[in-house]
C-alpha cells in the first residue's frame, strides 16, 4: 500500500506501470468483458451478503487493493466503498479494521477521497487506529493521516495527545523502522520539523 515520503522515480515507475486508464482497461477486458465499475459493484454486494469473517475480510482486502489505483477513485465514490472502509474500522474483527484503514490510506491521497473520508467523521476513527495490536493497521493509519490532514482539520487532527503518540513512533526506530519513517514524515510535514 502506498506511503508517504517515497522516492519520486519509484512513484513514475508506478504511474506507467501499475495505474490503469481507460484504453489499458478496454484491452485488459476485451469488448465482452466485466466493467471495473461492475466488478466492483459485485464485490461490495459479495461483502454485504457475506456471513462469515473470512470472506468478508478477503473482499474487503481485495477492494482496499483497487484503492490504490487513481482510475477507481470515482467508481468508489459512486459506490460508497470510502464508507463501507470506514464502517469496517469500527468492526470489532482486526482484519476488517486493518483492510478498512488500508483501503483509506490508498485512496486518500485523492483530495476528493480525503474530504468525503474526513466528512464522514474518518479522521477520529483512524485516529483510533495508532493503538491497533496489528502493525499494518497502525502503519495505514500513519499514512492515511499523513494525506487527510489540512488547514481545515489540523485542529482535529494534531491534538496534544495524537501529536505524542505520532512523536513516540517517530522515536521507536528499534521496535519498527516503518512506523518510526511514517511518523517522521507525518510530524515533518504537519509539525514542519518543530517537534
Amino acid at each position: 500500500m502506498n506511503t508517504p515520503g517515497e522516492d519520486d522515480g519509484i512513484e513514475r515507475l508506478r504511474t506507467t506501470s501499475m495505474f490503469t486508464n481507460s484504453q489499458r482497461q478496454q484491452e485488459r477486458t476485451g469488448r465482452y468483458g466485466t466493467s471495473r465499475l461492475q466488478y466492483l459493484q459485485e464485490l461490495v454486494n459479495q461483502f454485504q451478503n457475506a456471513s462469515e469473517n473470512e470472506t468478508k475480510e478477503k473482499i474487503l482486502a481485495n477492494l482496499a487493493n483497487f484503492a490504490y489505483d487513481p482510475y477507481n477513485y470515482n467508481f468508489l465514490r459512486q459506490l460508497n466503498v470510502l464508507e463501507l472502509f470506514l464502517d469496517c474500522i469500527t468492526e470489532p474483527n482486526e482484519k476488517l479494521i486493518e483492510f478498512g484503514v488500508g483501503g483509506i490510506c490508498n485512496c486518500c491521497v485523492d483530495p476528493a477521497n480525503a474530504s468525503i473520508i474526513t466528512g464522514a467523521g474518518g479522521i477520529p476513527l483512524i485516529i483510533q487506529c495508532l493503538s491497533s495490536p496489528v502493525r499494518n493497521t497502525v502503519n495505514y493509519a500513519l499514512g492515511a493521516l499523513y494525506y487527510v490532514c489540512n488547514d481545515s482539520n489540523k485542529e482535529e487532527v494534531l491534538k496534544p495527545e495524537v501529536v505524542d503518540v505520532i512523536k513516540r513512533y517517530a522515536a521507536a526506530e528499534e521496535v519498527s523502522v516503518s512506523f518510526s519513517n511514517l511518523a517522521k514524515a507525518f510530524l515533518d510535514k504537519h509539525l514542519s520539523g518543530n517537534y
